[in-house]
């Protein structure tokens, strides 16, 4: 900010439980550049631009659900993203499938409803510890005028901390966004991820998948001596069930030799990508 802007330090941290490497395939696809770093084992921080928001025109804590929700919607790892403006602050945490759940801490120090549930689904959902992180939790959620919100956000990465969270210095709540990524790009880890284009989005997921166990039978060698083997093998229980009148087995002898079809197809226009 200027010397003469006014406006309170806001920024957004949207912390991923995964490496970065896992998690810059789903970045990519929010269609906004943001930094990602390493955060710690299994951990890495995303940082969002200043006008990723501002522009927007919504509220922070929405425009950080829709983000976290983005990002876990097709992935097993879950996501905390924490935001502050001003005296709020508050901290939302996506997983798959399930509901996103959102917590705002006021700057009065006052609770709204609902604190009990989202402690819970964080706790839950990032396999913290039931006593010691859950009661560390709970504290969060004590009225107190004495503790702003920005301090709870700290308080809630303190409890990260102990699950193998772990971020560089200047990537804190509270910061400032313009400061905030200009620690994360200070840091020699980081790269900045941006939305690719569909063609490298669509080449950079078939990439993750074919990295999987099965990955050698849907690309490469394998998956051609598997596809010629599954035409080989359909056609010939195809013809042999259709001069024994069995129409079931012939229908899935051709939907083998279908899929054989469909296999060496893949393989070969992966070649061309």
């Amino acid at each position: 900010m200027s010397a003469t802007d006014h406006r309170p330090a806001a920024g957004v941290l949207l912390l991923c439980r995964a490496e970065p490497d896992r998690v810059r395939p789903s970045a990519q696809l929010l269609g906004m550049p943001l930094l990602l770093a390493p955060a710690g084992e299994e951990w890495s921080a995303l940082v969002p631009g200043e006008n990723s928001w501002r522009d927007e025109g919504e509220e922070l804590s929405v425009l950080t659900a829709d983000w976290a929700h983005g990002l876990t919607v097709a992935e097993s790892w879950p996501v905390v993203g924490l935001w502050w403006d001003g005296a709020e602050a508050g901290f939302v945490v996506a997983a798959a499938f399930r509901r996103t759940v959102s917590h705002t801490w006021h700057a009065d120090g006052t609770q709204p409803p609902g604190a009990e549930e989202a402690m819970t689904a964080l706790r839950t959902r990032l396999g913290l510890d039931p006593v010691l992180d859950g009661a560390a939790l709970d504290r969060l959620t004590v009225p107190d005028p004495d503790i702003d919100a920005p301090a709870r956000a700290l308080g809630l990465v303190a409890v990260l901390a102990r699950a193998g969270l772990h971020l560089a210095a200047g990537l804190t709540p509270g910061t400032d966004a313009p400061l905030l990524r200009e620690a994360a790009a200070a840091l020699p880890a980081t790269e900045t991820v941006e939305w690719p284009g569909w063609r490298e989005a669509l080449r950079t997921g078939l990439d993750e998948s074919e990295r999987g166990a099965l990955g050698a039978w849907t690309r490469g060698p394998k998956a051609r001596v598997r596809g010629a083997a599954e035409i080989a093998a359909g056609v010939s229980v195809a013809l042999c069930a259709r001069r024994a009148g069995r129409r079931g087995w012939a229908a899935a002898g051709w939907a083998l030799a279908a899929d054989g079809v469909l296999t060496l197809a893949y393989d070969r226009w992966r070649e061309r990508m």
